[in-house]
């Protein structure tokens, strides 16, 4: 029922065609396949997350329990998508720099990672042979493009993809609970590899093709957009919690009037909050008592979800999901708990409630408002 994120410490785009180039400030990172001069070039981008910040949420939030996460890049164009396009996640092996460099500048800004350097021109060339354990990297006429892990110590499956087509959702979403496994695993000297990042990249089959007809363009948004849609890492675990008191009921109908209890409206990005949902029936039973039936609070059942909507876009940042966002109960009321720092500021929310209940499912959406300023 709890969901988290965070976002990049760096990102940055590496080009075949510009082999010493870097473009750590770009607004864009992108994968591409270009045969646009008759010889075969690619893209490919980096993107880093802080360890502390993966060891914090760990250790402190999420515990013993049971996780998922899911690396997010938001879709900026796509351009001459094939039937299928196969886009590949792999955790990266080696270190390197962001840079201050942008595509367009002239002359061309070298003081970070290209396609042949790691850190800047001249400086730790991506290894091309001799490779550690699980480790490889591909490339055509020029050497380098980074070097990414293939497998892990630990026995996870550390290679992520998705296939691209015409009726597929553009955004990447893919899990790689597998890799941040890998990397506390190492900080913690239990094994695994190091947090160098990923490296996203077209398939083999799919670059350096020497062909018009088959060239793609996948571009996403990086840190350094100015839209509401930087990379980002989303941490879901199961800290569901069903302590209900006995003296109060859960509620047994369908017809319910739900409020939220506690909502102060503004919110700030560092505040964790706990929402508290009073619940009634809309048409409560007549019974003889001095007190009004209409003050009598009732849970939600077990089954129930919220989810978290922007207004202005009508995009779901958090959607309804049967393990992660269950809505818990303890001694007073139903209750879930949102991290708000995953939330763009000055920007208005919805708050959606979703209730399965003898045999039929009931979404409610009420006005449960909110907004995050700076």
């Amino acid at each position: 029922m709890a969901v988290y994120k965070i976002f990049p410490t760096k990102d940055t785009t590496i080009y075949s065609r510009y082999p010493a180039k870097n473009t750590g400030l770009d607004s864009i990172i992108e994968a591409i396949a270009d045969f646009s001069t008759g010889t075969a070039h690619v893209s490919r981008y980096l993107v880093q997350f802080s360890q502390e910040e993966i060891n914090s949420i760990i250790d402190n939030k999420i515990g013993t329990s049971s996780f998922k996460v899911n690396l997010k890049n938001y879709i900026s164009n796509i351009e001459n998508l094939n039937l299928d396009t196969t886009l590949e996640v792999y955790p990266i092996s080696g270190s390197w720099g962001m840079g201050t460099g942008k595509f367009n500048d002239n002359p061309e800004v070298d003081n970070g990672c290209s396609w042949v350097y790691r850190t800047y021109s001249g400086s730790n060339a991506w290894a091309t042979s001799s490779f550690s354990s699980y480790v490889t990297a591909s490339y055509s006429s020029v050497a380098g493009g980074g070097t990414w892990y293939t497998g892990s110590s630990l026995g996870l499956n550390v290679t992520q993809s998705k296939v691209y087509n015409y009726n597929s959702s553009k955004d990447l979403d893919i899990d790689v609970t597998n890799t941040i496994k890998t990397w506390y695993s190492s900080s913690k000297s239990l094994g695994g590899f190091t947090n160098d990042g990923f490296i996203i990249k077209q398939s083999g089959a799919d670059e350096f093709v020497n062909s018009l007809s088959k060239q793609t363009k996948l571009q996403f948004y990086s840190i350094d957009t100015n839209t509401i849609y930087p990379p980002e890492l989303q941490f879901q675990w199961n800290d569901f919690n069903y302590s209900t008191s006995s003296a109060q009921s859960v509620i047994d109908t369908t017809q319910m009037v739900v409020t939220l209890a506690n909502n102060p409206i503004e919110f700030r990005r560092s505040e964790v909050y706990k929402f508290r949902i009073n619940c009634r029936p809309e048409f409560p039973t007549r019974i003889y008592q001095t007190s009004s039936i209409y003050t009598t609070n009732y849970y939600l059942p077990e089954t129930a979800y919220y989810a978290i909507k922007d207004l202005d876009t009508n995009e779901f940042l958090f959607n309804f999901d049967d393990i992660y966002t269950k809505i818990s109960a303890d001694s007073s009321n139903s209750y879930f708990t949102i991290y708000m720092n995953g939330l763009e500021p000055e920007r208005y929310y919805q708050i959606l409630l979703k209730v399965v209940l003898n045999g039929e499912t009931i979404i409610l959406d009420d006005n449960y408002y909110f907004k995050i300023i700076n």
